[in-house]
């Protein structure tokens, strides 16, 4: 019988559907145009909506943490481009586009060539704050790169006149817009590190739409930027106006006003902030005097100044108390030192060499003579042994048994014992040992015990 299929429940398809959306890298972001309808926006902050164009259409949602920094308010009808990734709600098996920025229809290449860029520059790290430089306090001179008929221009240097009139300003005249103008803000700031006369550069213009403000997002321009070693303000457009330049330069400023303000300090309140710090100074300084000279009138009253010689008697007192503690002192510490040395001596003494030598004699001598004693009993011992040892191998000697009558017989080599009359036979010389001499003998017959017929 064949496997029965699995039967997946309506939520796994979804989840499925979801994962196999969601792992696609097309679709992991993508770029959609259409026009807004069906637009709602909700009291969470999200925003719910479908794009549509003449025979197709999709829905969107762009979450309250993403349409907060929209440029402009989605209304029904507005044909816009739209950025985000497609999913699947799982709840009603839906899919459709999750947005995360949103720009209208009609800038949309410009926006998107922005996007590019900045993406680009951003992993490159030409955005780090790490490599922004400090605007200088208090600059030598100031170098503005801009229209040299703009309103911009004439913002900039009556604010950086009115705040410090001593500084000197070099304007270089460039093009802010157009198509020679990315190419000549990039030279101007190159112009102006080449002569180095001046310590901050402001670059930038007034206010415009997006393609007036473009050559700002210029690469060339941005690059040109980050490899000035003069810190540069940007200063392009209005508060709400955006540029590369603005995330590359040193510091951003609203408006080219604002950044004339950051670029120089104010003389008057210089003035007026050394004017307190003068006070300052000078309170301080009388403080100090005051301080002193009370301690030097506390000092010409004291009993010392006032009775010079009552302190010399005191003092001369109190030295006899330290001499006589100084002796006492020296008494005891030599006392000591004494009775140690006593013991060293002692201790040494037990010690000496000499010494030594004279015990180590005395106990030779002593062992010599419990060795003398030693070996004279062991000799006495072996002499007793030896006199037990030779009584007892006399009386165990063959020639002691012989001395009594016996004798030993021998073959006629004398290399064997003859012990029974079956070892020999008549006509066979044997050799009889006595305990005096040695006999050779013939044997002609042979007779054994119990008359047992042999001859």
């Amino acid at each position: 019988m064949a496997n029965a299929p699995r039967i997946y429940s309506i939520k796994e398809l979804n989840r499925y559907i979801k994962l196999k959306l969601e792992s696609d890298q097309l679709l992991s972001d993508i770029w959609l145009r259409g026009e807004i309808s069906n637009f709602t926006h909700h009291s969470s902050g999200h925003m719910y909506f479908t794009l549509k164009e003449s025979d197709s259409r999709i829905k969107c949602i762009m979450f309250a943490s993403h349409n907060r920094s929209l440029p402009f308010i989605p209304k029904e009808g507005t044909k816009v481009i739209a950025r985000g990734n497609v999913s699947v709600y799982e709840r009603d098996g839906n899919y459709q586009f999750y947005v995360t920025s949103m720009q209208p229809d009609g800038i949309g290449s410009l926006y998107l060539a922005y996007e590019q860029l900045k993406k680009k520059l951003e992993s490159e790290g030409l955005f780090d704050q790490a490599r922004k430089r400090p605007i200088p306090a208090f600059p030598r001179a100031i170098g503005v790169i801009t229209s040299p008929t703009g309103a911009a221009v004439r913002d900039v240097i009556i604010t950086l006149q009115r705040r410090h009139p001593s500084v000197p300003i070099i304007v270089c005249p460039v093009l802010v817009q157009g198509t020679g103008a990315a190419p000549s803000i990039a030279r101007a700031i190159e112009f102006m590190n080449r002569m180095a006369e001046t310590d901050v550069l402001i670059v930038g213009r007034g206010g415009g739409s997006l393609e007036e403000l473009w050559a700002f997002n210029e690469e060339e321009v941005a690059r040109a930027i980050a490899a000035s070693s003069i810190p540069v303000i940007s200063a392009v457009g209005h508060e709400t106006d955006f540029t590369i330049a603005d995330f590359v330069a040193d510091l951003r400023a609203a408006t080219p006003t604002a950044a004339a303000e950051l670029a120089v300090p104010h003389l008057g309140e210089l003035q007026r902030h050394m004017s307190r710090l003068e006070q300052r100074l000078v309170q301080a300084a009388q403080h100090h005097v005051r301080v002193r000279r009370e301690k030097l009138e506390r000092i010409r009253r004291s009993p010392f100044f006032v009775h010079p010689r009552r302190y010399l008697l005191d003092q001369a007192q109190r030295l006899d108390r330290l001499t006589e503690r100084l002796t006492t002192l020296a008494a005891r510490r030599s006392e000591r030192g004494r009775e140690r040395l006593e013991r060293l001596r002692t201790t040494l003494m037990a010690h000496h060499p000499g010494n030594a030598v004279q015990s180590a004699a005395d106990k030779l001598t002593m062992l010599n003579r419990r060795l003398e004693s030693a070996i004279a009993v062991q000799l006495k011992e072996r002499r007793l042994q030896l006199a037990s040892s030779i009584r007892q191998l006399d009386a165990l000697s063959p020639l002691k048994v012989m001395a009594r009558g016996y004798s030993l017989v021998y073959d006629e080599n004398e290399q064997k014992l003859i012990r029974s009359v079956n070892d020999v036979q008549p006509g066979d010389v044997i050799k009889v040992r006595l305990s005096d001499g040695q006999l050779d003998c013939h044997i002609w017959s042979i007779r054994g015990d119990e008359n047992d017929g042999n001859e």
